[in-house]
């Protein structure tokens, strides 16, 4: 059971912040060849392990200066069946990698949690294709049942939540809020949206967090967007309507350019992280709600530090 599963801090006023994105610091900072964008591969080494240390520690250091709390999510975006087959994982070893992805946090957390920077662990959730595009589309009944291993054994580890992110299309995002909710497990739902606010295949924010909510029964503790510029979402947050309060958390991505430049750009785009901790801190005072606010594609410590900055 996990130190905060059935008290989440952040669904409070105290404000967390979040790691960037993981897998563009380690492939174009860092240089290392993560086989698929698979960065749980470096659990499976000493020297992968110390990298993820290192990682990290940047994260816990910036929550201690400015006394926030850190949502940490295990290294497991593609951390599912399919991209495991493709890197030949076994299921065992799949699931192994998932449970000590989480052990791996754990024995962090235990080195720097407090009670000015509680430090919750979130087991990440992935999709099963890719982030910017849905190109592997199941049902709900599918997803609920290709999802709900991995929600498996998150489940029985020390895991605080779940965090599905980059999820690009209704009925996958209905299928991993059922499996959550069947194991009892409090679920961040984070869309992935295009440069217009919507999602990848056309659907507007506000009836994918509607449709899941009216599917299992308001199930996801909160809802957050991510890998997207915040400009391109802003505008959708001026709404009083119900589902704006809904979320509590954004990630967003360093570049302004649209998913299919990203997809095509040769060079990492890091963007002007001063600017965009500026954007991502104005969106915390627009709706204070929104108390997770981090970073995705192509940001790393710098952007992050920025939020803080500016939202202090």
């Amino acid at each position: 059971m996990g130190k905060y599963r059935n008290n989440l801090p952040q669904l409070g006023e105290r404000r967390f912040i979040t790691d960037g994105g993981l897998e563009t610091v380690m492939c174009f900072q860092k240089q290392i060849e993560l086989p698929e964008f698979a960065a749980y591969d470096l659990l499976k080494t000493a020297q992968g392990r110390q990298t993820l240390r290192e990682y990290y520690d940047d994260y816990f250091a910036l929550a201690r200066a400015y006394s926030v709390g850190l949502l940490l999510e295990t290294p497991t975006w593609r951390a599912n069946a399919d991209w495991a087959r493709k890197l030949g994982d076994s299921p065992a070893e799949l699931a192994r990698l998932n449970r000590e992805a989480v052990e791996f946090l754990v024995d962090l957390r235990a080195e720097h949690d407090s009670e000015t920077t509680p430090v919750v662990i979130s087991g990440n959730i992935g999709p099963r294709g890719d982030g910017y595009a849905p190109d592997h589309a199941m049902s709900a009944e599918e997803a609920e049942d290709y999802h709900g291993e991995q929600i498996a054994v998150f489940a029985a580890s020390a895991a605080d939540m779940l965090g599905a992110l980059t999820i690009n299309y209704l009925d996958e995002a209905v299928g991993i809020a059922r499996a959550a909710k069947t194991l009892g497990m409090p679920l961040c739902l984070s869309f992935t949206v295009e440069t217009d606010g919507s999602l990848p295949t056309g659907d507007s924010l506000a009836s994918a967090i509607e449709s899941v909510d009216a599917a299992t029964d308001g199930w996801p503790a909160y809802y957050m967007i991510n890998c997207a510029h915040p400009s391109h979402f802003r505008h959708l947050l001026d709404s009083q309507a119900p589902w704006v309060q809904r979320l509590r958390g954004v990630r967003g991505n360093a570049s302004r350019m649209s998913h299919e430049e990203l997809d095509n750009a040769e060079t990492l785009d890091e963007g002007n992280p001063l600017e965009f901790g500026a954007e991502v801190a104005a969106i915390n005072r627009l709706l204070p709600e929104v108390t997770v606010l981090g970073g995705c594609c192509g940001t790393d410590h710098r952007h992050i530090e920025a939020i803080c900055r500016n939202a202090a």
